[in-house]
């Protein structure tokens, strides 16, 4: 690093010292970073006078003051000097650490980087999904032009009724051989499932839905933790209610039973009148 550069960062050093952090060659001057040098020349002179030390006495280090004044206006006059110092007036100037200066650098925690590889690869993973649908399109709008060149003929005259074909499924060399997939050629054309009792699958862009962001597997995660959490704490409180003294208990059903006997004789033994009840062929004793 030339030594032009380092007078410049001790000046700026001690220009933000003594004015005030922020303070830099222009605005001590007062003029715009595109000010000419007859201009900056003016302006020094204006405020040179008031910067005097004849007319700051008193005032600490105002020779130090005067006296950087005059090398700041020296630097901003010199074509290469005021060159250098807007290179670093745009781009920052380094830090000093002791014993030398270095440049400060960003240097991101553990958070940051988290999600900084979350969004990567979730982006990376949607660019992947995009890239999967426009090939899932392509072979879909294969399997329904060869079913149809297949069913109808080089002509493409449509026949009435339903026809079975088989098509290449593409995984031979040069889209040819391979595997073989069964199709119905209607107005439309439908894959044929492997299996018993499985319908047809119409031929569509909609066996091709489009990525959206909430597929990407970090919004996938989080929507469905977010909903294991809210089905917890909706099934997990009992309803409850208050009865007459204010005490909380649970609500149950009006359809059960007592599994204990005894309990349900005592409830429908009826209420005896204090005293008791006399028994019938009981005589009275004396």
């Amino acid at each position: 690093m030339p030594q032009e550069d380092h007078e410049i960062f001790d000046l700026v050093s001690a220009l933000e010292a003594a004015e005030g952090k922020g303070t830099t060659f222009y605005s001590l001057l007062e003029v715009s970073p595109s000010a000419s040098s007859a201009e900056i020349g003016k302006a020094y002179r204006k405020k040179s006078i008031s910067m005097h030390p004849d007319k700051n006495r008193g005032v600490k280090d105002a020779e130090k003051r005067y006296a950087r004044l005059g090398v700041i206006a020296k630097i901003l006059r010199d074509i290469e000097g005021r060159e250098r110092y807007d290179f670093f007036y745009k781009n920052g100037v380094p830090k000093w650490r002791g014993t030398g200066y270095y440049y400060e650098r960003f240097r991101p925690g553990l958070i940051t980087v988290l999600i900084f590889l979350i969004i990567l690869t979730s982006g990376i993973q949607h660019i992947i999904q995009r890239h999967n649908r426009t090939r899932d399109l392509s072979r879909i709008e294969r399997f329904i032009r060869l079913g149809k060149a297949t069913a109808y003929g080089p002509k493409g005259l449509a026949i009435e009724g339903k026809r079975k074909v088989r098509v290449p499924s593409g995984g031979g060399p040069r889209g040819g051989g391979g595997r073989m997939v069964d199709l119905l050629v209607d107005a439309n054309v439908f894959i044929l499932c492997a299996g018993p009792g499985r319908d047809p699958v119409l031929l569509d862009e909609s066996m091709a839905p489009y990525p959206l962001i909430k597929d990407t597997w970090a919004i996938s995660l989080f929507l469905s933790a977010y909903s294991r959490v809210a089905r917890t704490i909706g099934t997990g409180r009992p309803t409850t209610k208050s009865n007459i003294h204010g005490a909380p208990e649970v609500e149950s059903s009006g359809n059960e039973t007592s599994d204990n006997p005894a309990n349900e004789t005592s409830s429908r033994k009826p209420i005896s009148q204090a005293g008791g009840q006399r028994r019938k062929g009981t005589t009275k004793r004396k």
